[in-house]
């Protein structure tokens, strides 16, 4: 219980260092410009915090944390496939609705087999990041999208093998296992876009 609220206050001290305006009174989250790169790092590094702590850990944190890192995928995916701008970009977000769309399946079957209900709607760390796809236009699009789907299989990789090692649930241990390879594709994918970008 104590670790689970220092990681909390560490996520809410940095998520609110996320959200603070750039000195012209805006603190609403993702919107003290078109952009927040600062809020999209350190949502890196809260996710990664937490997909080491809670979710690798607790059968009800790695439930929460993989079923929102799907919606955030699949919606994300889908901006892609409409805004990209490279062929490459739509291709990797046409992939990732349809591998997260069937993860999100398979996760909330298994989860409620485990007495378990998954989320059913986006966290405001994940909110910010769409909001700031949505922001995104043009080449930057491709950009922003690239960099946060770096962080976020890193995030997700992070998440599913430390819960396929040390879960206390089989199945779900088993569902975590066989989907790094996939996330480890979406990751290289990414990262190439990445690269492409620079």
């Amino acid at each position: 219980m104590k670790r689970y609220l220092i990681v909390s206050a560490c996520a809410a001290a940095l998520v609110g260092l996320a959200a603070c305006g750039d000195g012209d009174g805006t603190t609403e989250v993702g919107q003290s410009e078109p952009v927040n790169a600062a809020q999209d790092a350190t949502s890196a590094a809260v996710g990664q915090t937490s997909a080491a702590t809670l979710g690798a850990n607790t059968l009800d944190g790695y439930v929460m944390n993989a079923a929102v890192s799907d919606m955030y995928e699949i919606e994300a995916g889908r901006m892609a496939q409409e805004k990209g701008q490279s062929a490459e970009t739509r291709e990797l977000g046409e992939m990732l609705v349809n591998d997260h769309t069937t993860s999100s399946g398979r996760l909330a079957e298994l989860a409620r087999a485990a007495g378990e209900t998954p989320p059913t709607e986006m966290d405001e760390r994940r909110q910010g990041l769409i909001d700031n796809l949505r922001a995104a236009e043009g080449a930057q699009f491709d950009e922003v999208f690239a960099e946060q789907q770096v962080a976020a299989h890193q995030e997700a990789i992070t998440l599913h093998e430390g819960y396929a090692e040390s879960g206390d649930n089989a199945e779900l241990a088993a569902f975590a296992r066989d989907l790094v390879p996939k996330l480890r594709t979406h990751l290289e994918r990414a990262q190439a876009l990445e690269a492409a970008a620079q």
